[in-house]
């Protein structure tokens, strides 16, 4: 259906060009000078908590989200339903659970927080190793797809050098993004995408509304007859099955979206740029209000794309519907090659682009930051580490996992990689969610648990994934011919979440048998910043 010309094309080409202009305009101004490491981590925490707020949530709302869920919803109906409110309950829980605590514990990554009373190497290893655990891959997701998408988008040719020229282009802004901005000028990308992402979906939503006359009814009428499926659109099984097995599977995945997205290290790194516990307060109440309206537009606008493009179509030109809020804003924009069309389409083609930018940016800038901040100046350095020393490794990490994403993307371009956004989900819920809620919340949590649940629960969560029926035993695995799935589910967080709590638990309980008195030690230094770290309180 991507029949525009040559008009509609270079719009939507002066429209990228304008974006990336700004945004690295944007970035290069923000950026923090070479020794600064306060404002390279946090900004100078100099963000009002309404942008900080639109902050989290630009960089809660990935491009898996705008496009993945939309697709799924197009594709599954009530399924997509699902996921798409598990994905805004996840950020509640954040904002309720761990908000304050994160934000009154930490400093500037994860490693802090964890280390704050386990001052170890040992710590911060593992900090790391799981943040690249969970950060890779969903960068990998995010650069592959943007092949496939920016190749549908400027109408190139469907081939490897179009793509891999796709991924090299928006891995080398996204390695600029992090290196040049720092957390103050990613937070300004990440405003800037949230603020075109909800303009643009309010739009699409209200015309897709406004096609049916604004009646919700006509609307999933539409999308069930669309959806070629009936009146099984409206009922769960269309995206897992709906064998028991299968239902749990169903299960155990919105467990682990709700558990896991919101505690992924990307994400939890933002709280440390608000300014205090009343900050990060009202900041997750605008992120929540702000990821809550976008995801009723996605629902809409999944459901839009049933009724108006209809399955068919969307599965024609992606398998896993991640091109169908694209292929709306074509049937709503009205005749091909009209200024109504062109308008829309460059409107939400803009949209995605900058999301996969803004997306992957964060993401790197927290994978760097980990590596530079936990591995370098705590593990290798022992907390010695000169500034500017450690902001030039912060620098030169961020084009390191750059790289490194943009060569795994290139490698994998071909493959159905959508397992690995569940895989990072998976060991967001596993490893850091145990890992933090321990650590924040039970005294008695010590250096064996937190070791045992961060390695224990991302070792769970990628051996089971590894002979999933995700990778290998199902028509829309990543090797449909192979038969290697052990494992009978798609997700794995059924078992390794609580794998991951009952290996934080049973290495600290050994511990206590073990080593009596250090985990006193442990015991005492946590009471100690209870206050602080809970109430914010000196």
């Amino acid at each position: 259906m991507n029949d525009f010309g040559s008009g509609t094309q270079a719009t939507v080409l002066v429209l990228f060009t304008t974006l990336v202009t700004l945004t690295l305009l944007m970035c290069v101004m923000a950026g923090p000078d070479r020794n600064d490491l306060t404002n390279f981590y946090t900004g100078y925490l100099s963000l009002t908590p309404l942008k900080n707020g639109l902050a989290i949530a630009g960089d809660y709302i990935s491009a898996a989200t705008v496009l993945s869920t939309t697709g799924i919803v197009a594709l599954a109906g009530y399924d997509g339903y699902v996921l798409a409110v598990s994905t805004a309950l996840s950020l509640v829980l954040l904002m309720f659970l761990l908000a304050e605590p994160l934000r009154n514990a930490g400093t500037f990554t994860m490693g802090d927080v964890l280390a704050r009373n386990m001052p170890a190497r040992s710590v911060r290893v593992a900090s790391c190793a799981v943040t690249l655990a969970a950060t890779l891959p969903f960068l990998v997701v995010q650069l592959s797809g943007a092949g496939s998408l920016l190749t549908f988008i400027l109408d190139l040719p469907h081939v490897a050098g179009a793509r891999t020229a796709c991924i090299v282009i928006v891995g080398s802004l996204m390695i600029i993004y992090a290196a040049l901005g720092g957390m103050r000028g990613t937070a300004l990308i990440q405003m800037i995408k949230i603020v075109l992402l909800l303009g643009t979906s309010a739009v699409v939503a209200a015309l897709v509304l406004n096609r049916f006359d604004w009646s919700p009814g006509d609307l999933l009428r539409a999308a069930q007859h669309g959806s070629g499926a009936g009146p099984a659109f409206l009922r769960q099984g269309l995206q897992l099955g709906t064998s028991t097995g299968e239902r749990l599977d169903f299960f155990g995945l919105q467990i682990t979206v709700v558990l896991g997205v919101a505690c992924l290290p990307h994400i939890t790194m933002r709280l440390y740029s608000a300014q205090d516990a009343p900050a990060v307060r009202r900041s997750m109440s605008w992120a929540v209000a702000t990821v809550t309206t976008f995801c009723l537009f996605v629902i809409v606008m999944g459901t839009g794309a049933a009724a108006l493009v209809g399955s068919r179509y969307i599965t024609a030109a992606d398998p896993q519907g991640r091109t169908s809020v694209l292929m709306l804003s074509q049937v709503l924009g009205g005749a091909s090659g009209s200024a109504g069309t062109t308008i829309l389409y460059s409107a939400v083609a803009g949209m995605v682009f900058i999301t996969l930018l803004s997306s992957v940016a964060g993401m790197t800038l927290a994978a760097a930051s980990s590596l530079a901040h936990d591995l370098f100046a705590h593990a290798a350095r022992r907390g010695r580490a000169d500034p500017r020393t450690e902001m030039t490794v912060a620098v030169w990490t961020s084009a390191a996992v750059g790289t490194l994403a943009i060569g795994l993307a290139i490698l994998v371009q071909n493959w159905n990689v959508g397992v690995l956004t569940t895989l990072a989900i998976c060991i967001g819920a596993s490893a850091v969610a145990p890992a933090l809620t321990y650590s924040l919340f039970w005294p008695g949590f010590t250096r064996t648990g937190l070791l045992a649940a961060l390695y224990g629960g991302a070792g769970c969560a990628l051996l089971l994934m590894a002979v999933s029926r995700a990778v290998s035993g199902t028509p829309s695995a990543v090797f449909p011919n192979a038969h290697f799935d052990l494992f009978p589910m798609q997700s794995t967080g059924l078992v390794s979440v609580p794998f991951g709590y009952l290996a934080g638990w049973l290495g600290s309980r050994l511990d206590h048998r073990r080593r009596p008195a250090h985990s006193r030690e442990n015991r005492r230094l946590y009471e100690e910043s209870e206050a602080r770290m809970l109430a914010a309180a000196e």
